[in-house]
């Protein structure tokens, strides 16, 4: 059978960073030496725990509503999100008029959930189970005629989550790889198909492992009996028709991460260059550090930190 191919491409992201023009954080990249000896290489963190709503997911966002008829976009959107996209969503639909209705899961930090009632979006509460949000999700757009925006497998999304990339590579010369966080693979499928010359790596809790898995087996698979089971809230999706042919054909390496080592890298950002972000993001630093870290040569490495949405009263528990 011939493989699907990518229904996006790298100038989907390109469009993607005019339509954003203005909209959007240019967001920083900070280093922190300390950082750097713990890896033994530079690392460049491109920093999204700035961005509107706190993540990279207002990108995708307001990309994919940007990209849609004025009278579909009248009709409303829903989503279902564990918070970064529900923020994102919320954000862009107020910002352009549209109504948004976000399903989360009933355990989505408490702080993601205020945030994107903030932003004026409705929210509906769900079981924490991937099968809940996407049935409840499907319910309410036959029920209201709102299209679902899906948090990652979207084409419009993954270019929005793309412009990263090209941001990255503008403010940071030479890197010899870029590592970020893997759920969904809205974002790492997009900087995949942004940075074509530079080795792209993906880190994965290995409570949530179906992309290495789908990797190794060269096709699509879903999660294991008892999984998703990670403290990376964000990261607990899982692959879709949309994002698993650019995780096949564009993703050089997956990284799987125990949530050890992820609490192990929350407490060295906050701690050593006092950035303040959420497991989900903390991982990618985690698998550069990690043992099976498969670059040892790559010394520049530009490593995405993809929120900060963290429920502050969760810190002690998180990195204890």
């Amino acid at each position: 059978m011939t493989p699907i191919p990518a229904s996006v491409s790298r100038e989907d992201v390109l469009a993607a960073a005019e339509r954003l023009q203005g909209h959007v954080h240019r967001t920083p990249v900070l280093t922190c030496s300390a950082l750097d000896a713990r890896a033994h290489r530079r690392l460049f963190f491109k920093c999204e725990n700035f961005q509107k709503g706190g993540s990279f997911k207002v990108r995708g966002a307001l990309n994919a509503l940007m990209a849609l008829d004025a009278e579909v976009r009248e009709r409303g959107v829903v989503a279902h999100s564990s918070g970064n996209f529900a923020q994102g969503l919320a954000i862009a639909a107020q910002r352009l008029g549209v109504k948004a209705t976000i399903v989360m899961p009933s355990n989505a930090p408490a702080v993601k959930r205020a945030a994107v009632e903030g932003y004026g979006a409705q929210v509906v509460q769900c079981a924490p189970t991937l099968t809940a949000r996407r049935q409840t999700t499907a319910h309410l757009a036959r029920q209201t005629g709102a299209t679902i925006v899906p948090p990652s497998d979207h084409p419009d999304v993954i270019a929005g989550q793309g412009t990263v990339a090209l941001e990255l590579l503008d403010q940071v010369a030479d890197l010899d790889a870029i590592v970020a966080p893997l759920g969904g693979a809205g974002l790492l499928g997009g900087i995949a198909l942004a940075a074509p010359n530079v080795i792209i790596v993906g880190a994965e809790p290995d409570g949530a492992d179906d992309a290495w898995r789908s990797k190794q087996a060269g096709l699509r698979l879903g999660h294991l009996p008892g999984a998703p089971d990670t403290i990376c809230d964000g990261l607990r999706t899982d692959l879709g028709d949309h994002t698993w042919p650019v995780v096949r054909d564009h993703v050089d390496h997956i990284v799987r991460v125990p949530d050890s080592l992820t609490r192990g890298a929350l407490r060295a950002l906050m701690e050593r260059a006092k950035l303040v972000v959420e497991p989900s993001a903390a991982i990618a630093l985690a698998a550069v550090t990690s043992s099976a870290w498969p670059l040892p040569d790559a010394a520049r490495i530009g490593v995405v930190l993809s929120g900060g949405n963290i429920d502050l009263s969760r810190i002690p528990t998180l990195i204890g």
